[in-house]
């Protein structure tokens, strides 16, 4: 189509009824002459996370990450040239406290996006909460499936997306680890709540169909917030199994091991699955006590991918906080760093441009290359397994013997229902 040309004259009408951009502007087509998008500073991100009780060690390391996250950040400019600013609260592990917080971010404190959630409960709780207050929160450990596949693919709750690995890596993966030691008969010491009860059920559902024959004839569930586990240890020891697998996790994973080792719980009971015991607290806190030969993971784990991104920033961690970096910590410092790239690629804080941004986008974090899938905003990546053992350049135990079960054999596949969708593949 020919151009539509404007004499001098129409020319100075149009700018005497205007200014000279606006006549300009009906000269050309809509959207060639417009301005970039401008992104008023500065960029505010709430950070919710447990600081209090048994489980506060978590809240400390996820603190760490952000931190040095929006500390380095805002050293290169910040996020589209604009401040980030951070507020860390503790969202406790109830899920008022949670919607509390979340509330006060937003309507109190002008969040633009909130991040954390330690908690599945928690995370349940704030889906239709997040569609509500229409900002995004990057989730970086509560671990139920149902958040991304009820809230957001089925319910439509897109505000949300999950950075962390999901209770597949939890139950499916430790099943794929277990089908490989002769253990027939499996027992399980588990919070009771949400994330306990999937986690178990997903382990015996894969580890059935990959081994038949397998055996889960004894399980005790441990309320949050146990200080005492003589009665389910007594439970597991009277069963006598040849596994046990436990998502125990925090300071309640450090008190059952060193009250099941005074037990003689680990020479009883050969082989041991904690899918959560790679978290540095858990290390930390138990140090020596960390028996051998124990098979653990998490959301991350710092002796792996060995490549230059991970240990040059495992190396940066150490200097600062004289820590090692728990799986939190890593969660949170690229939950800031995908919220940055998000911005940019949108050149919008908005809500709507942000999660367009972010889905389907592939990030390279320290835990390696992330990918957050479009149909339920959950980030695909990697992470092992391995066994516990002593090295003397460690102050803990670390993983010897790794094994690698990919996320694409363990995850499952959208649409979530029907043949093939869920694993073993």
């Amino acid at each position: 189509m020919a151009r539509k040309r404007v004499s001098r004259r129409r020319f100075l009408e149009l700018a005497g009824k205007g200014s000279i951009l606006a006549a300009a502007a009906s000269m050309f087509p809509r959207g060639v002459f417009a301005a970039p998008p401008s992104i008023k500073g500065p960029i505010k991100i709430g950070y919710g996370t447990v600081l209090s009780g048994t489980l506060a060690g978590y809240g400390e390391f996820h603190k760490m990450g952000a931190l040095m996250a929006q500390d380095e950040i805002n050293a290169k400019g910040g996020i589209a040239g604009q401040k980030v600013e951070l507020e860390i609260r503790d969202a406790t592990m109830k899920p008022d406290d949670a919607i509390k917080t979340a509330r006060y971010f937003v309507d109190s404190w002008g969040a633009d996006f909130l991040a954390g959630i330690d908690s599945s409960g928690q995370a349940l709780a704030l889906g239709p909460v997040m569609q509500q207050l229409d900002k995004v929160l990057i989730v970086t450990h509560a671990a139920t499936e149902k958040l991304t596949e009820e809230w957001v693919f089925k319910k439509g709750v897109r505000q949300i997306f999950r950075i962390c690995n999901a209770t597949y890596h939890d139950g499916n993966a430790a099943a794929y680890v277990a089908k490989d030691l002769p253990a027939m008969r499996w027992a399980t010491i588990s919070p009771k709540y949400e994330y306990g009860f999937t986690c178990w059920k997903m382990f015996q559902d894969t580890l059935g169909k990959l081994k038949p024959g397998t055996t889960f004839q004894t399980e005790s569930f441990a309320p949050a917030g146990t200080t005492d586990f003589r009665s389910h240890i007594n439970t597991i020891l009277d069963a006598r199994p040849e596994g046990l697998y436990s998502t125990e996790w925090g300071g309640e994973l450090i008190t059952f091991v060193k009250q099941a080792a005074e037990a003689g719980l680990f020479e009883k009971v050969k082989h041991v699955l904690f899918p959560v015991g790679a978290a540095m607290d858990v290390l930390e806190g138990l140090g020596k006590e960390m028996p051998d030969d124990v098979w653990i993971s998490g959301r991350y784990y710092f002796r792996y991918p060995d490549n230059q991104t991970n240990n040059e920033w495992v190396a940066r961690f150490h200097k600062r906080w004289n820590h090692y970096p728990a799986y939190v910590s890593e969660t949170a410092y690229s939950s800031l760093y995908a919220l940055k790239a998000a911005v940019e690629k949108a050149g919008s804080k908005d809500t709507k441009p942000v999660i367009q941004a972010l889905e389907g986008m592939e990030l390279d974090t320290p835990a390696g290359r992330r990918l957050f899938r479009k149909e339920d905003h959950q980030a695909i990546y990697d992470v092992p397994w391995g066994k516990t053992k002593a090295d003397p350049r460690y102050p803990i135990k670390i993983m010897g013997e790794q094994k690698l079960v990919p996320a694409s054999i363990t995850f499952a596949r959208p649409p979530f229902e029907g043949p093939g969708t869920r694993p073993p593949f």
